[in-house]
């Protein structure tokens, strides 16, 4: 896993701990000391909170654990997989363009970043060099036509 990835993570992580284990049971003690519970905004807006920093947590530490799993063997020499670059025809738009295929927390659009999650990075994962895929965006579909591709073993 990239360790700029790995670090956006673990502060993320770090932040929403504080929040549940210091901050949150603070909020909750003071709306307990205001009576009523049925009725306590503060109260249920801290609850709702608690919940969602919890799932958010569970989010973060499993995708810490996906990504540390990823294992570069398993990666191909051959096909378009994670941490390749990729120059595409786009028929639909008669333009070549270059994706760097990436994971999620990478991705910028603006900046040729795909994630492998997005329509694009799926229709291109395992593709090679003068394969076509046909891909349906929120703009349309598209036809890709790999022209040249760079694995990240090549770059390593």
């Amino acid at each position: 896993m990239p360790e700029h990835i790995k670090k956006k993570l673990s502060e993320e992580i770090a932040l929403l701990e504080h929040e549940l284990n210091h901050e949150l049971p603070k909020e909750l003690k003071k709306a307990v000391a205001m009576g009523d519970l049925s009725e306590n905004a503060e109260y249920h807006m801290a609850k709702q909170r608690q919940e969602f920093v919890r799932a958010r947590l569970g989010q973060l530490k499993q995708r810490m654990a996906d990504l540390s799993m990823v294992n570069m063997a398993n990666i191909p020499r051959d096909r378009a997989a994670i941490g390749s670059t990729i120059v595409v025809y786009d028929s639909t738009k008669d333009e070549k363009i270059e994706y760097k295929l990436v994971t999620s927390e990478e991705s910028d659009v603006t900046k040729g970043l795909i994630s492998t999650s997005s329509p694009i990075g799926r229709a291109l994962m395992g593709k090679k060099v003068g394969d076509v895929s046909e891909v349906v965006t929120p703009t349309g579909k598209r036809e890709l036509e790999v022209l040249k591709l760079i694995t990240i073993h090549d770059v390593a």
